[in-house]
């Protein structure tokens, strides 16, 4: 391919937010031979003056171009001047003056605030905007004789600009003037307003893992590196694939100091131990890695990855149903160790695929488990409750499955199964709300009573969508997979705005009235609540679908951030950790239900009751580490390496789960998932002993 000559990269959600992978893109920027290497254009919906205080203060390399206001300026840095013959090239059938009178009239448009603004750009913010409503805002525009574009991301964000006024046509515009084909262009992005530089013809594009699924919907029919990194760290993905960064620094190198963090998290981790590992500490987690290999390997069988080694746990009455291959948890289990370059457990994860999908049912139902002795699949499980979360887990796996190793095998195999369970998932959204209605105790809290619009479940319910529709888009499928895509993209909408309850919403939009909107008495919530009805709703913390928001992109650097410190501040990862659910729910509470007794399961601080859950501490350490607190993620990994080797019968046991005030291991023993994550977190960290594998 040509060499890439310009570098054209979005900012927010691409190159900022995680300040520690900014750092690692801004040295490796600063590495590469300065007569070499691309020109760099910075292209942001931000104005000009905005982008260049990322330079001016260090947390950015130094660009040649500033292309800002979404495509309405370009400002040359050597020259110190805005391009004014792109502003002549802007005019043709702009009036400013004209947009806003239309705009202003257009039913829930509000302004943004003036910052925002200038001669070529006016932007609005329009709240989940209805379907068709874009269509018909630009049907006015062009009825009063304007040469507009209209563009609408992030479900709320609205500019209109100049016809020639994109990013792609600024873009464009700049390479004509320098002499640079379209082929030698490199270009990254996240959101719907980024899509006009990738679909300009020839331009090669990298698609940051975090990205809206509005940016792989309007790029669903062009070949696009789609990274597996998020922000900055996808970047630099992209960019060693395209062969214009070869050597990347460390996470380590790149990592902030405790005094190099804002002032409120450096308070926040007062009393924190940080600085670089110990060499004890490094040993301890090269040891908790074999460990965790092993305790791996020993739930592999015929049929797939067990949820607990066979051989090494007594079960009997109803835990015979452990001698299964479980959905959830082999598909957690093959999502977090794709990285592991084993044969035996890339066959093992193959295995647990057919086992699953060859027992969907006539309906669409994923079973909950697959029995090892007999082959029987089992759809209910405890209760005899229909597990909705396993479908949701399988689709997801599956497409992380094939786009990691390349192997559609499956997809095409079991490509009518798949539509199947799509369709039967969405059959449990009854009243067509975009959300999913789970029974009680439906999910992998099995005995634990959360029912209706469950935040895990909602979650899952998005990743599903989009990873169902870059299903089709690896098949082909370009209109079906749109369509997935854009129902993923209105899911993630419908969550923010029921689950994190605001009074401080700056599109100014107001919300129909509900029953359960009596949430927002609340006030402004620190993190998305557990669990909505139509006639209440659970203001607890669920650690583990707050952690998994963010990991599967519902939740932005910022909410992250803010859950983050709220969780922290409660103390969800001690003794260990991380405890699922915060705070427990008591006897006598209105959450509380008779049948958590049962067992002496579901006590307080037991189990799905506020229990400690290595396997959510695996998600936990690399929630911390893509929030940019490398030391801190490093400090969790040992206390998770810490808590699995404790065992109940000897070390290294990576037990199912632990008492959320003792600290002492339960559950059964060499549990999948609990080594499955404690191994994705070491990859993530570079504190894997294998070679790591961005």
């Amino acid at each position: 391919m040509p060499t890439v000559r310009l570098f054209s990269s979005d900012l927010d959600g691409t190159l900022l937010g995680n300040p520690e992978a900014t750092r690692r893109f801004k040295f490796a920027w600063e590495a590469l031979d300065p007569s070499a290497r691309p020109h760099l254009a910075y292209n942001s919906g931000r104005l000009v003056d905005d982008l260049r205080r990322f330079v001016d203060d260090g947390t950015l390399p130094a660009a040649e171009f500033y292309i800002g206001g979404v495509g309405t300026q370009i400002y040359d840095v050597r020259a110190g001047a805005f391009l004014t013959a792109f502003h002549a090239h802007l005019q043709a059938g702009w009036d400013l003056a004209l947009v806003r009178q239309i705009v202003s009239q257009f039913p829930g448009a509000r302004a943004q605030p003036d910052e925002f603004q200038h001669e070529f750009k006016s932007s609005w913010f329009l709240e989940r905007a209805p379907r068709g409503a874009i269509r018909e805002l630009r049907a006015q525009l062009a009825l009063a004789g304007l040469e507009v574009n209209v563009v609408y991301s992030s479900s709320r964000d609205l500019d209109i600009l100049p016809r020639h006024a994109t990013k792609g046509g600024a873009l464009a515009w700049l390479a004509e003037r320098l002499g640079i084909a379209l082929d030698e262009i490199l270009v990254a992005g996240d959101t719907g307003n980024d899509a006009s530089m990738f679909r300009l013809p020839g331009v090669r594009g990298i698609i940051v893992e975090n990205a809206q699924p509005e940016l792989f919907e309007a790029t669903v029919d062009i070949p696009i590196y789609t990274s597996r990194q998020i922000l900055a760290e996808g970047v630099l993905d992209g960019l060693c694939h395209f062969g214009v960064v070869c050597a990347v620094p460390s996470r380590a190198e790149a990592r902030l100091a405790a005094d190099d963090l804002a002032p409120s998290f450096r308070q926040l981790f007062t009393g924190t131990h940080l600085g670089g590992l110990a060499d004890s500490e490094r040993e301890l987690l090269r040891t908790g890695y074999a460990r965790a290999l092993e305790a791996l390997k020993r739930n592999i069988t015929p049929l797939g990855f067990s949820a607990c080694s066979l051989a090494d746990n007594t079960v009997t009455g109803t835990d015979a149903n452990y001698r299964s291959v479980w959905a959830r948890d082999g598909a957690i289990t093959i999502w977090s160790t794709l990285q592991v370059q084993d044969p035996e457990v890339r066959a093992a994860q193959v295995r647990t695929f057919e086992t699953l999908l060859n027992a969907v049912s006539v309906h669409g139902q994923i079973p909950a488990n697959v029995r090892l002795d007999t082959g029987e699949p089992d759809y209910s499980g405890v209760g005899n409750i229909a597990s909705i979360d396993s479908g949701l887990w399988v689709v997801i796996a599956l497409y992380n499955y094939a786009a990691r190793t390349g192997d559609l095998t499956l997809l095409y195999r079991h490509a009518d199964r798949l539509q199947s369970v799509m369709i039967w998932l969405a059959a449990h959204d009854a009243n067509n709300d975009g959300l999913l209605e789970i029974p009680e105790a439906g999910d992998w809290t099995d005995l634990f009573g959360r029912s209706y619009n469950v935040l895990y479940d909602e979650v899952l319910w998005f990743r599903a969508n989009l990873c169902y529709g870059r299903i089709l888009e690896l098949m082909g499928q370009f209109d079906s997979a749109a369509a997935y895509l854009r129902r993923s993209q209105k899911i993630r909408a419908r969550i923010l705005e029921a689950f994190w309850p605001t009074t401080n919403d700056p599109s100014g939009a107001t919300r129909p009235h509900r029953f359960a909107d009596r949430q927002f008495a609340l006030g402004d919530t620190q993190y998305l609540l557990a669990e909505i009805t139509p006639f209440a709703f659970n203001w607890r913390c669920d650690t583990y679908a707050n952690i998994l928001a963010f990991l599967m992109n519902v939740l932005d650097v910022e909410r992250a951030r803010t859950a983050f410190r709220f969780m922290w501040g409660v103390g969800v990862n001690q003794p260990w950790p991380v405890a699922n659910l915060y705070p427990v729910v008591q006897a006598g509470d209105p959450d509380w239900r008779a049948y958590y007794t049962v067992n002496l399961l579901n006590l307080p601080h037991h189990y799905h009751n506020g229990g400690i859950w290595p396997f959510i501490g695996g998600l936990w350490v690399r929630f911390i580490q893509r929030l940019g607190f490398h030391e801190v993620a490093c400090r969790e990994l040992v206390r998770l390496a810490q808590v699995n080797q404790l065992g109940r019968d000897r070390e290294w046991e990576f037990n199912e789960w632990v008492h959320g005030q003792t600290g002492r291991p339960m559950g059964k023993a060499y549990q999948a998932w609990s080594a499955a994550t404690f191994l994705h977190a070491c990859h993530e960290l570079d504190a894997s002993p294998a070679p790591h594998e961005e």
